[in-house]
């Protein structure tokens, strides 16, 4: 997926038993899309900062999580077990279960997190990780997600649209 692609629309369930598409969050100006699993130590270390995040910008923009890991060789990213995470970690944005694998393969996701943040437009304007320091949080020095954000709320360019994702792998279905 390269910037200024339109954002791949999706049917998916929620752990809230509800069903979302693109047009769910039509009302925000910025759609945060997040690739991500349940047993990533990479994603394990971001929840906290993503709920941040939400909580911080959520006048402007909506985070959504989507889980695509193959549930079967790796329960723990089981639908029951997302519903499980969510309530635990108190999460304030959706998240969704890619069982098909398609949605991952139609935004060109490879990892868990890998992040792609688009306008009101739903063009790609931002993809790639949430900041330089996955493992300690008080010593990140780059926070490219929460930039990426500010340039766009305030009408500007994304500096560095575009960055290495983080994480581990979605892992596949054989």
């Amino acid at each position: 997926m390269e910037i200024g692609n339109k954002a791949p629309d999706f049917r998916l369930k929620g752990v809230d038993d509800k069903e979302y598409t693109l047009d769910s969050f039509k009302d925000k100006k910025i759609l945060v899309v997040i690739f991500t699993c349940n047993h990533c130590p990479y994603v394990k270390a971001y929840e906290d900062r993503l709920i941040s995040i939400q909580n911080d910008y959520s006048d402007n923009v909506q985070l959504i999580a989507i889980n695509s890991n193959d549930s079967i060789a790796y329960p723990d990213d089981s639908f029951e077990k997302m519903k499980e995470r969510a309530k635990e970690k108190n999460f304030n944005f959706p998240y969704l279960r890619d069982e098909t694998q398609e949605i991952a393969k139609d935004y060109d996701a490879e990892r868990t997190p890998h992040i792609f943040v688009f306008d009101e437009n739903r063009e790609l304007k931002y993809t790639g990780r949430i900041d330089d320091n996955w493992q300690e949080p008080e010593k990140v020095k780059k926070q490219e997600l929460r930039e990426a954000l500010n340039s766009l709320i305030n009408g500007e360019e994304v500096k560095e649209p575009i960055t290495h994702a983080i994480g581990c792998t979605i892992k596949w279905k054989q």
